[in-house]
């Protein structure tokens, strides 16, 4: 039997990199003693008042089709909550409600590209970009990002790749893996850029409320920016909320009404019960967030200042979010054998970097995602690990 070509266009090696997280999860099940840090599933459980709603609402008889754009609301909420943080005017018609940011963007990329397009987007890039945009049928255009600049945007490369075939602009902000904020001056070259060539901006702003140091700026609050920007947005790593598969895109009244129709082909619109929830989270932002940056903080800083000290590793400090990118090309291992030898002689799972774009070859990303005392003895396990390496990617003895 045969397959169509978009089937194709799904695979490759960004979708093949869980292969070790996989691998990781299921010696979790069989009860073997394992540190999982290569996905960005937050260990804390959901906050009680959310999973409360959700319960109550079920019970409530909450458990029929809702609509399919997400209920007024919960997207007037989300256009609330937006507006206020940007300065963007924004209302409910403004907003879909997805079954998480990841759907948001594939739907937009349907709605947006089309075969001889060409989408721009910096690398390293979140794994499923790629397959993402080629769905479409449009091609994907990276533009590297230099590592010695602590992976932030080179603005005139990102100029260079431009051609006639070229309709948008994806980045994330900050950006998982590298959990790099883009800064404001960046953000107005872009935008300048996609004013001047007429392209949409698609901005991945997901980890938008887990930054440390630096302020988040979103594209779409600059002028002229607002017609032509998607911005995507998620409760899942903000509120520890990732099963729950609440996400939301922010756009044009007349694109939001495009991703509707598809939506309905696509999804049906999230689950009553988990809108519920999802309103409730959103109207208990500001404490539920404030507490898991701050732990996010610690995490990130406990793992920095411990793996910092490894000879043969180079840490970067991460901007925001739930991930630190390592060099590990001073252990003399690619980072395929560093991260399945580390998984198989310590049991400790992280994710090599390079499924993010040949930009980060030579890296590792782990994420803050268990507890303080385990991400301690990750970093023992790992130190235990480089320590019993020669320098050239043998192990001593």
């Amino acid at each position: 039997m045969k397959y169509s070509k978009l089937v194709e266009r799904l695979q490759g090696k960004r979708t093949a990199a869980w292969e070790i997280h996989h691998a990781a999860q299921q010696a979790l099940e069989r009860g073997e003693d394992v540190i999982i840090l290569s996905v960005g599933d937050p260990d804390f459980a959901t906050p009680e008042v959310i999973v409360e709603r959700a319960v109550s609402a079920l019970r409530g008889g909450d458990t029929h089709y809702a609509e399919v754009v997400g209920r007024l609301p919960l997207r007037a909420a989300i256009a609330k909550e937006f507006a206020r943080q940007t300065g963007c005017r924004a209302d409910a018609d403004n907003v879909i409600a997805v079954a998480g940011a990841q759907n948001g963007l594939f739907a937009t990329s349907l709605c947006l590209c089309e075969a001889g397009d060409e989408v721009i987007v910096p690398e390293p890039m979140y794994l499923t970009y790629e397959a993402s945009v080629r769905a479409s049928g449009a091609t994907l255009v990276p533009v590297a990002v230099d590592p010695s600049r602590g992976f932030h945007l080179d603005c005139a490369a990102l100029e260079a790749a431009i051609t006639p075939r070229t309709k948008a602009i994806f980045f994330a902000t900050p950006c998982n893996p590298t959990g790099v904020v883009m800064p404001r001056a960046d953000l107005e070259r872009i935008a300048q850029l996609a004013v001047l060539y007429d392209l949409w901006v698609v901005s991945d702003e997901v980890y938008a409320d887990l930054t440390f140091e630096r302020e988040h700026v979103s594209i779409a609050s600059l002028d002229g920016m607002a017609e032509r920007t998607v911005t995507l947005g998620s409760l899942s790593k903000s509120h520890a909320m990732p099963g729950w598969r609440v996400g939301w895109a922010i756009g044009p009244k007349t694109l939001m009404e495009h991703l509707g129709r598809l939506a309905l082909c696509m999804l049906y619109g999230l689950p009553g019960f988990v809108q519920q929830a999802a309103l409730t989270a959103i109207e208990n932002k500001a404490q539920i967030v404030a507490d898991m940056r701050e732990i996010y903080r610690r995490r990130r800083d406990l793992m920095f200042a411990r793996l910092s000290q490894v000879p043969g590793l180079r840490c970067l400090l991460p901007e925001a979010g739930m991930f630190m990118m390592v060099d590990i090309t001073g252990t003399g291992l690619s980072t395929v054998d560093f991260t399945w030898q580390l998984f198989r002689s310590q049991g400790v799972s992280l994710l090599d970097a390079s499924a993010f774009g040949e930009t980060a070859n030579g890296y590792v990303r782990l994420g803050f995602v268990v507890d303080e005392k385990r991400l301690a003895e990750a970093c023992d396990r790992i130190t235990t690990f480089v320590a019993g390496l020669d320098g050239a990617g043998r192990r001593d003895g």
